[in-house]
């Protein structure tokens, strides 16, 4: 019987991709059928299938169609009724998934019969993001709307509807923290909306359950400890941007510091009216919060910051003697973890590496983290669950998966399949990749006129419509300052705090041209004419650090490090960045590395063309105007006249 629920399953997605799906003038994709078929096997055979899917490929229909089918698959069987989970790093596509993907694909299931009724999804995320009743009520009791504004006032009345506090625009951060379901929630009222929520999750009135990346880790350290679950039981996982999941378990395996950790003790000491001990804290972590507060530099080491870790850990040791019994349990147990935190980070521990990083805000927060995650994720995500998917269009580098393995721990995991699911888009047709016969050299004293002058000749072969993405805001900044001073005819950009305002400035001005950096590499959709020239000025090369320091002991030399390290991370990157360049069948683009060792006979030309789908390549500029004018239609060079 097995069997031939299997064969049913696998002609069922067959229907949908080759008749259903056609039938809505969604093309047939011969991969994306195929990738359909093999995650269905995984998900039935309890296996870790990694999954590298080309731009285009439609890898969320494949595994929500797989799923589909799996879900019914059990059904007939008679198995327990147990959810798909799908975790995301991006909230644009949890919601894409629960509010476009999953009710189309159900519209379209139900009404061929394959579905009797739809398919129901929620998005699933930690308590803090959620309504506590009991603190509301008693929020708005304290509360004199009428001298409140009016937009944050009428957010916190739509609480009382509305469980989700995203979903309340005009919020304040300080209502937020006062309504949310705190962090220890022993809540016994009956219609509590939370609880409500949660049992509903948990009897699996949600087929499909949508989560972040953190809350799958959190969820994972949890059963992994024997604390309470987060997510119910699910009979398969499906990690979509699993390249981001290495580092998403780093972070939350890490310990964390940051001036808000002080600051919210600080408050609380006041609010108990213990007033010479907070205003002695506050002075003797001033000058640590004050560098923290700056704009995050990677350059500056963890030493810059923590020999100013000392005054305020003496504080906090005298708080601990003389006050600590007389606390509050919740101000005690901020006390207790402020405390370790700031004891660890002073002291070290030869079994951590200790290191910086942005926090929300845009300033530094200090971290400590177990240098090897392997064991860490292999004794909580990977067996935990019984069927896992992970996909992502920049799994493998170069062709290979073995540097993802190595982070995400999976080396030796012999349930783990591999498959790389090319691209349908006609790169050779539709791209030309440009090596400039001469590059800037770096060490040159006058780098930056010089590819400040070679990216001004590609903007005028191209007629502007160029996204340039730098490795760092340094470069950025010196190339706009010498951009400005050419008499260019499009509009100049930068890509800043205000990421989504300038995208859209920069989409609807024709022929501009929009300088970015950071997460600019990924993440943000440019479809159409208007990157029609993606500049690259220089190989996406990881900035070494602490972490990267560390790893590096575990190698023979340091070549073989580079190999199996540096440049696969480098070639990821670079297709992450090449990925902003084509993202429809019909885009047409240009995309030109001016770094000097991605040249013929450069260091790493070799790895540029192994990381980047096969196209035409030209180290002659005249090469690049020709092909412009080949693809684009004349509208493209009207437009890119207007200002």
């Amino acid at each position: 019987m097995k069997e031939q629920i299997k064969r049913d399953s696998h002609n069922d997605i067959d229907h949908v991709f080759k008749e259903l799906l056609p039938s809505y003038r969604m093309p047939e994709r011969p991969e994306q059928i195929a990738l359909s078929h093999r995650i269905f096997d995984v998900m039935l055979d309890g296996g870790i299938a990694l999954c590298d899917a080309g731009t285009g490929i439609g890898k969320t229909y494949a595994y929500l169609v797989a799923g589909i089918m799996f879900l019914r698959s059990r059904f007939v069987e008679g198995k327990p009724s147990k959810p798909v989970l799908v975790s995301t790093s991006s909230i644009a596509l949890q919601k894409a998934v629960r509010d476009e993907y999953l009710p189309f694909l159900s519209a379209v299931l139900t009404a061929d019969g394959m579905l009797a009724e739809p398919i129901r999804s929620v998005i699933r995320k930690g308590k803090a993001h959620y309504v506590c009743d009991e603190r509301l009520k008693r929020r708005l009791e304290q509360l004199d709307l009428s001298k409140k504004n009016w937009k944050a006032g009428n957010a916190l009345l739509s609480l009382r509807k509305e469980l989700d506090l995203d979903e309340a625009v005009h919020l304040s951060g300080y209502d937020r923290e006062r309504v949310c379901v705190p962090q220890v929630c022993n809540c016994k009222r009956n219609d509590c909306r939370y609880r409500v929520f949660l049992d509903a999750c948990d009897a699996n009135q949600y087929p499909f359950q949508i989560c972040n990346h953190n809350l799958l880790v959190a969820d994972a350290i949890h059963r992994g400890t024997g604390r309470r679950h987060i997510l119910p039981e699910c009979c398969a996982v499906v990690i979509d941007e699993a390249h981001k999941l290495p580092e998403t378990a780093r972070q939350m395996f890490a310990i964390r510091l940051c001036a808000e950790d002080f600051q919210n003790f600080i408050y609380s000491l006041r609010k108990e009216k213990y007033l010479l001990a907070a205003e002695s804290l506050s002075d003797m972590a001033r000058p640590l919060l004050q560098k923290l507060a700056h704009s995050y530099d990677a350059g500056k080491d963890f030493q810059e910051f923590s020999w100013l870790l000392v005054a305020p850990d003496r504080v906090l040791d005298i708080i601990q003697k003389q006050i600590a019994s007389q606390l509050s349990v919740s101000t005690r147990r901020q006390l207790e973890k402020l405390s370790s935190t700031v004891k660890l980070f002073c002291e070290g521990n030869a079994n951590m590496v200790f290191y910086t990083a942005e926090d929300e805000d845009g300033g530094t927060m200090l971290c400590a983290a177990v240098s090897d995650l392997t064991a860490q994720l292999q004794g909580t995500l990977w067996n935990g669950f019984q069927s896992i998917v992970l996909a992502s269009g920049t799994l493998a580098a170069g062709g290979s998966f073995q540097h993802y393995k190595e982070a995400a721990g999976l080396t030796k995991d012999c349930r783990v399949t591999e498959s790389i699911s090319p691209s349908p888009f006609d790169y050779r047709r539709n791209c030309l990749l440009y090596l400039p016969q001469f590059p800037p050299r770096q060490k040159d004293s006058i780098y930056y006129d010089k590819l400040t002058k070679a990216i001004v000749l590609l903007l005028k072969a191209a007629c502007g419509h160029t996204l340039v993405l730098f490795t760092s805001y340094a470069a950025m900044s010196a190339v706009k300052e010498r951009l400005t001073q050419e008499d260019l005819p499009w509009p100049i950009f930068t890509l800043g705090r205000n990421a989504l305002h300038t995208t859209e400035q920069f989409k609807t001005k024709p022929g501009s041209v929009l300088l970015a950096a950071g997460a600019a590499w990924e993440g943000f959709d440019f479809p159409g004419d208007c990157v029609s020239l993606l500049v690259i000025p220089h190989l996406p090369f990881s900035q070494p650090n602490a972490l990267t320091e560390k790893l590096k002991e575990s190698y023979p030399d340091l070549h073989s490090f580079i190999r199996a390290v540096v440049v696969p991370e480098m070639q990821v990157k670079l297709k992450q960045g090449f990925g902003r360049a084509i993202r429809t069948e019909t885009d047409t683009c240009v995309i030109a590395v001016l770094d000097e060792r991605a040249v013929p006979g450069g260091r790493y030309f070799r790895d540029v063309q192994t990381s980047l789908p096969a196209m035409r390549v030209t180290r002659n500029l005249q090469d690049v105007e020709d092909f412009i004018r080949s693809v684009k239609e004349p509208t493209y060079f009207q437009d890119s006249q207007k200002r």
